[in-house]
Order: structure tokens, then sequence, then C-alpha cells
């Protein structure tokens, strides 16, 4: 037994977890007030709170960049989430201290939890990789915002980092818990026969370059942020049933660049799959924005899907509720998402999808500490982990790279098992 597994807890103690990544996602705090989007009072934080509640989490840590920050955030989710449900214990180390900026500072914070603890990092997109190496060295169990890196080397080394200290490494993609896109991929695999075509689309709203501008154009894009949730509803629906084998980007722009932002509006992926029982081809359209206006909903996104023998279209931005409320916009809400709205003064947001991401990966990290379950049972499509989303890296690296190349088709290559991209290189005509 290895020393990081034999300091592990059982399954009867409860979880200790480290947020890396104080941002929207983390806290809904974004520019000192809450965000102007669907996550005003944050996912990560509310929901290790909500578990720490419930007995499933103990210790909670928070790492971000500018320790001045926290004074703001710790108000924020006191009005946001203390003031809001009861029975809300908001404790919670943070690092750095108030009056540092240090962006390595994860490094601290790490040095204080144990091999066995759980970090779930929603950092900017090139960060991820160096971020989720330090932690995997540490012996702690991994969760990690879409795109899980950007670049098919990073994503190996990490399935040979966590495979050396047996630790749990997983994307956090909640659309996998959403109950139409989970309906979908079952139907799609059980009735819809080899893969023809899909089509889908995600956007946001313009200000959300704002809300992004510390990395938008610099160090990742929208596809990267965007495209990645219905790439990896391909790569989770078609595994074992077909694979990509070549990718082209194109792209939109205009309005970042009159913002002074070096970055395209809307990116299109075409990806060419392969179906693997008969060599038969199939084709997917990925496209994603960040510059669609103010609408009855944060983010448009749908999708059509079709097989040999069916197909489906869903419109996961309108769920048939729709709420009109004085000194508000008109709005399509979806408390599938996240429910925020309190039941007799109690957060009641268990059973959305996007809660259950998380609780289901700290049950998992439980579950493999005590030996109830290892690591490699969670390949079987339970959870994203880093050795089962391989493919979609490839697609989002090489969408990347063929805009890099005005257009050129880049093309995935495989090893002896057909099944995971090794390398990616331009297409010859």
């Amino acid at each position: 037994m290895s020393a990081p597994e034999a300091k592990r807890p059982k399954l009867a103690d409860k979880a200790n977890v480290l947020m890396v990544g104080t941002g929207e996602y983390t806290t809904g705090y974004v520019g000192g007030t809450a965000a102007d989007s669907d996550k005003g009072a944050g996912v990560v934080a509310l929901t290790m709170f909500d578990l720490r509640r419930r007995g499933k989490v103990e210790r909670v840590g928070m790492c971000g960049v500018n320790g001045k920050k926290f004074p703001g955030i710790r108000n924020h989710m006191q009005k946001n989430i203390g003031d809001v449900y009861n029975n809300m214990d908001l404790t919670c180390d943070t690092f750095p201290s108030d009056d540092t900026v240090d962006p390595k500072a994860y490094l601290d914070a790490i040095s204080t939890f144990q091999a066995g603890d759980v970090a779930i990092i929603f950092t900017p997109d090139d960060t991820h990789y160096e971020i989720a190496m330090a932690c995997i060295e540490k012996g702690l169990h991994v969760m990690v915002t879409k795109p899980i890196v950007q670049t098919l080397e990073h994503h190996i080394n990490l399935i040979k980092a966590a495979k050396e200290k047996n630790v749990l490494v997983s994307m956090e993609v909640h659309k996998r818990w959403d109950p139409f896109y989970a309906d979908a991929r079952d139907r799609a695999r059980s009735q819809l026969g080899n893969f023809q075509y899909m089509y889908a689309y995600m956007s946001q709203p313009k200000h959300q370059l704002e809300t992004f501008k510390a990395w938008a154009g610099k160090s990742s894009d929208i596809s990267f942020y965007l495209n990645s949730h219905h790439v990896d509803f391909s790569e989770w629906t078609l595994e074992g049933i077909a694979r990509p084998i070549r990718v082209t980007g194109t792209s939109s722009t205009g309005v970042a660049h009159s913002k002074g932002m070096k970055t395209e509006d809307s990116i299109t992926l075409t990806v060419q799959w392969e179906n693997l029982s008969d060599k038969t081809l199939g084709c997917a359209v990925y496209t994603s924005s960040w510059v669609a206006p103010k609408s009855d909903v944060h983010s448009q996104q749908r999708f059509f899907y079709m097989g040999t023998n069916g197909e489906i279209n869903v419109d996961q931005a309108h769920r048939g509720m729709t709420v009109a409320q004085d000194g508000k916009p008109f709005g399509s809400v979806n408390p599938l998402f996240m429910k925020y709205t309190p039941t007799n003064g109690m957060f009641s947001g268990q059973g959305s999808y996007g809660v259950k991401s998380f609780e289901c990966f700290v049950d998992a990290c439980r579950a493999v500490n005590a030996g109830e379950k290892t690591v490699q049972e969670y390949d079987d499509g339970s959870l994203a982990t880093v050795g089962t989303t391989v493919q979609g890296t490839a697609i989002l690296e090489a969408g990347r790279l063929s805009l890099d190349a005005d257009g050129r088709p880049m093309d995935i290559l495989y090893g002896e098992d057909g099944h995971t991209p090794v390398g990616i290189k331009p297409h010859e005509f």
C-alpha cells in the first residue's frame, strides 16, 4: 500500500474539500458584485456548504490569486447564502491572506490538505494542468471544470499521474446529470443505431466578454469554454460506437475586436466521426458564441442528433417555465440546473444537476477512500473521468490548431487500441 493510500480516511469520515478558483461558478462573485447571470449565488461553494450541512463534507477551503477579494467574497456569500438559507455554515479557510496577491497560492493551500482529500478546480483554462498536477502529486482526488486541459499531451500526462497516485480525476460536466441529456444519450446508444449527424449550439451574452476579459483570447477561447459541453456529450454518447477522426475550425469576428479583445466571437467545429462497426462516416457541427444579445435565458443551448434509426431534438434553454416579475426582465428559467429558491428557509436544490455533479464526485471519492470501489470502476461512464474524456480534448485542441492554420483540417491519430487519441496532424490533401 502506498503512503498516500495509507493516509486516506474511511467512508465514515467526511470529505475535506479545497476549491481552487473564486470566480462566477464557485462563488457567483464577479467584479465586486453578484454575477449578472443565472449563477449569482455561485454553484461550487454553495454546494460544498450544503454537503457539509448534510454530513458529507467537513473542512472547506477556497484558494484564489488575489486575497484582497476575500472580504468582498465573504460578504457576498453571507448575503446570497447565509442570509437566504437556514443552517448554512460558511466557515471557509481562504488562500492567500486578505492582503496578498499570489498566483501560486494554490501550493500553500494544497499543503494544508492530505491524501484522499478533494480538490475542485474552477480557474482559467490554461491553469488547469499545472494546478491539477500539483493536487495529484499530493494524493488528492481532483475534479476540473471543462475543458479539463487544452492539449492532448497534457491530458495523457494527467492520466499517467492519476494512475501512479491511484486518485480519481474527473472533468466537471454537469450536463451529464441533466435528465434531458441523460435520456437523449441512452436513447441514442440503445435505439438510434450508428451515428449520422449532430448540430449543437451554445451561447452566452456579450457582457460575458467583460466577465472573462482576463483570459478571453489570451489563454483560451469560446470553443474551449462552451463547445466543450456538446463535444463531451458526443464522446459520452458515442463511446464504443464512433470516434472522431478529423476536425475543421471556422469562426466569426468583430464584436470582441471592437472591444479591444483579440478573440473570436463565435467558433464552429466541424467534426468527422467514423462509426467503428463498419467505417461509415458521421458529421457533427458544434457552434459556440459569447456575443449573443441578452434574452430570456442566460445561455441558449440546443442540439439535434440523428442516427441511422431516428433523431432527437433538445432545447435545453427552454424547459417550459417562464417567470415575469416587477423590476426584473422576463425570463425562461431552468430550476433543473440550480434551484436557488429556498423551501421553508432551507436550500432545496439537491435534485438539481448542478449540485448532483459535485455530490456524485464527492461520494465517489469517499467510496474510493473507504475501499468500497476502485478508481477504475468509475471509467464506466458514471463520471467523466480523465481516462474516458481524451477524445474531447483532442477535438478541442484540433479545432484551435485548425483555426490557427486558416481552417486547415486536422486529423486525429490513434494508437493500437483504436480508441484513445495519441496525436494530431494537419490533413494531407
